[in-house]
């Protein structure tokens, strides 16, 4: 099968029919379940509501532009700024359509690979845009627990099964962050300190019958890691920072977003809980089997945030956040794929 029909086939009309299905499934149940409408008729329409909302949407702009930026930094600015638009919206679209565990950046390798960027240096892009997202993460939440601490972060009790071990949401969240900080060192070590010996101890270590199955995705890692090194050694300082504050300026946009939503409807007293909480809901969602974390997304919302939303409200903030960060992207990503095919794919 080759790399087009591939592609396609993440694009087809039932994967995205899928996520469409269950939102609009979820969204009817949290409406009908978690929404108090003669609460919501007695809510006062006033400019400030339409301020803020229009502070949300506001966010999602400058999310989307700080990953335009970084798109161009890290291809050295070969991408125009409306490449850069078709390349972000098509690789959220795919990101949208996959499961969080899944994600969109084996599609993206070949979106920016038909814009006429190299696959090794695609293979660098996507590699570094990862340690990038990671990197934020490790380093916003020791900032986010010194701040607050743990004991308001985790405000409901689950329980999953991870290697025969029922974990609670705190050891979730750290089993999660350990996770990441490991990929964030194999990532550091492999592109910027010993790629070759990476390959080769990934090779060793899925030699093992129990993970042989997998010893040709990790081997295809370790030559992406050797590709990466090669495109990234000569960078200097100015490159990273760069790529770095505009990865900041996204994932804290991102998370506004809520915070805003909020402040339509009730005032905030604690602007950070609510920052550190969408912080642990994001690792939740990391795990989620379901495309783009839908169903995962609005209950974690529901049940990470409650104590911030007016009581009977909480279905209605629910669709309202996932309409301005999550289903655009479902839309404008089907509105330019058909003409990116025509223009871009062999």
């Amino acid at each position: 099968m080759s790399k087009n029909t591939k592609v396609t086939d993440v694009f087809s009309a039932k994967k995205v029919a899928i996520p469409i299905v269950i939102g609009l499934l979820v969204a009817t149940y949290m409406l009908w379940s978690k929404t108090d409408w003669k609460t919501f008729q007695q809510i006062d329409l006033n400019y400030a509501m339409f301020f803020w909302l229009l502070i949300a949407l506001l966010m999602m702009v400058i999310r989307d532009l700080g990953y335009m930026y970084r798109i161009r930094v890290l291809t050295d600015n070969k991408l125009s700024w409306r490449q850069s638009f078709d390349v972000i919206m098509l690789w959220e679209f795919a990101s949208a359509i996959t499961p969080s565990v899944v994600g969109g950046s084996g599609v993206a390798m070949f979106i920016l690979n038909k814009e006429g960027i190299s696959l090794g240096k695609s293979t660098a892009v996507i590699m570094v845009t990862a340690f990038l997202d990671e990197l934020f993460y490790i380093l916003t939440v020791p900032m986010v627990v010194v701040l607050i601490g743990t004991t308001y972060l985790f405000p409901i009790e689950l329980s999953k099964e991870i290697a025969g071990y029922t974990l609670s949401t705190k050891e979730i969240f750290y089993v999660g962050y350990g996770f990441i900080v490991l990929l964030t060192t194999l990532i550091l070590y492999g592109v910027f300190v010993n790629p070759l010996g990476i390959k080769k101890l990934l090779y060793r270590l899925f030699s093992f019958k129990l993970l042989k199955r997998w010893q040709k995705t990790v081997i295809q890692l370790g030559s992406d890691m050797i590709k990466t090194s090669q495109e990234l050694k000569e960078k200097n300082s100015w490159f990273w920072i760069k790529a770095f504050a505009a990865t900041c300026f996204s994932w804290t946009a991102r998370f506004w977003v809520v915070n805003f939503i909020i402040l339509m409807f009730t005032d905030v007293g604690s602007h950070f809980l609510i920052y550190g909480r969408q912080l642990v809901m994001w690792v939740i969602m990391l795990i989620s089997p379901t495309p783009g974390g839908t169903g995962i997304a609005e209950f974690a919302f529901d049940g990470f945030l409650k104590e911030f939303i007016p009581f009977g409200l909480a279905g209605l903030l629910v669709v309202l956040w996932r309409l301005i960060s999550y289903y655009p992207y479902l839309f404008i990503g089907a509105i330019i794929l058909p003409k990116w095919f025509r223009k871009r794919a062999d």
